[in-house]
């Protein structure tokens, strides 16, 4: 297992991490999956045995069910290994009990230690974003919870690129805690963080936890042009994510995954995940599993290595359209662009080329 920094903090962490979604699988998280304490117990002793060292959950998973089975599961193990859980959906039916203000996030961090049956959150997400409270609010709560030790870093999941740097903005101009990451959804199947939240990551510093690098199943094989879903799916039971806004590009994009896969005699799951720890700004990928060869298999991209020619492969079959301004930069700023600014536009630059090339 490969360990890489979190953003400017001092952390480390695997390359790939744990995440508890599947666990318990109550009411709408049943499409996810319904993973009881003795599965959970085998899969974080595979995830340990393999070198994991994060384990992610939230409040929202289940209703905080997935907190307390993955609070069982590592209860007595050692500390070196981390827990990440997250705020900001309803935990109750009240209007305070949901948001960014400094009321729920207080109440709910208190819960989710609860639940836990830990005593500090090594990495406590901002689960969404709140155009409600001011940042400065939800800041000072954040360092309240980190003065008390309840917390030792923040980090921020599914903001907008303006969201982030305004938050980021406030917390240097105020000193106060600074988020050390994004969690975020990128896949092959969608690359839309590449236009702001990957550039945002390597130009401030911050780590990139990804959920979902899978795209909830759509990226596994199962799901090809002209072939029936399997009935287990998650989109047979109703999860509604990913939006999937380009089903053709999506099984081309599959059918590369699968010539891959079989160029190297693995699965095309593997390959996904293989591809997405390649790309500039990743930390670490946040796996989610209901059986124990799904994880295994999983677990395996950390040393599946792929040729620039297969990377190749797969970034010009999945490229993101240029929207702008980034195809009047394409045309116009190449000879001054950052490596921020290289997260998208090296990608859509060597496509480019190809394209020309061929005419």
């Amino acid at each position: 297992m490969q360990y890489r920094q979190l953003g400017r903090s001092g952390l480390k962490i695997s390359a790939l991490n744990f995440g508890s979604v599947t666990f318990g699988g109550q009411g709408n998280f049943a499409a996810t999956g319904k993973v009881d304490v003795a599965e959970a117990t085998r899969m974080v002793d595979i995830c340990v045995e393999h070198g994991v060292n994060m384990f992610d959950t939230a409040d929202a998973y289940s209703g905080g069910e997935a907190e307390e089975i993955l609070g069982r599961v590592l209860q007595g193990r050692s500390r070196e290994l981390l827990v990440t859980s997250k705020v900001r959906f309803p935990t109750g039916k009240g209007p305070n009990e949901q948001g960014l203000s400094r009321h729920h996030i207080l109440n709910a961090c208190e819960d989710s230690l609860r639940r836990l049956g830990r005593d500090h959150i090594d990495l406590y997400y901002l689960h969404e974003w709140d155009g409600l409270t001011p940042v400065e609010e939800t800041l000072e709560a954040l360092q309240t919870l980190r003065d008390q030790g309840k917390i030792r870093y923040a980090g921020i999941s599914n903001f907008a690129g303006w969201q982030a740097m305004k938050l980021l903005g406030a917390a240097e101009r105020d000193r106060l805690i600074i988020p050390v990451s994004q969690q975020l959804y990128y896949s092959l199947e969608a690359r839309d963080a590449e236009y702001e939240l990957l550039p945002l990551a390597v130009d401030q510093g911050l780590g990139v936890q990804v959920w979902s690098p899978l795209a909830c199943g759509l990226l596994t094989g199962k799901y090809r042009r002209g072939k029936t879903a399997p009935e287990d799916s998650r989109r047979i039971s109703g999860w509604p994510e990913p939006e999937v806004r380009d089903l053709k590009k999506l099984y081309d994009t599959v059918e590369v995954l699968v010539q891959i896969a079989e160029e190297h005699s693995v699965s095309a799951a593997r390959v996904a995940l293989a591809w997405t720890l390649h790309k500039p700004g990743i930390t670490s990928l946040v796996l989610g599993a209901r059986k124990e060869s799904q994880l295994l298999d999983n677990l395996a991209a950390a040393s599946l290595r792929l040729t620039q020619e297969q990377v190749r492969r797969l970034d010009d079959v999945s490229a993101p359209d240029l929207i702008y301004p980034y195809w009047h930069q394409n045309r116009n700023a190449f000879d001054r662009l950052s490596k921020a600014d290289l997260v998208l536009q090296g990608p859509a630059k060597r496509l480019r080329e190809a394209l020309e090339t061929k005419k």
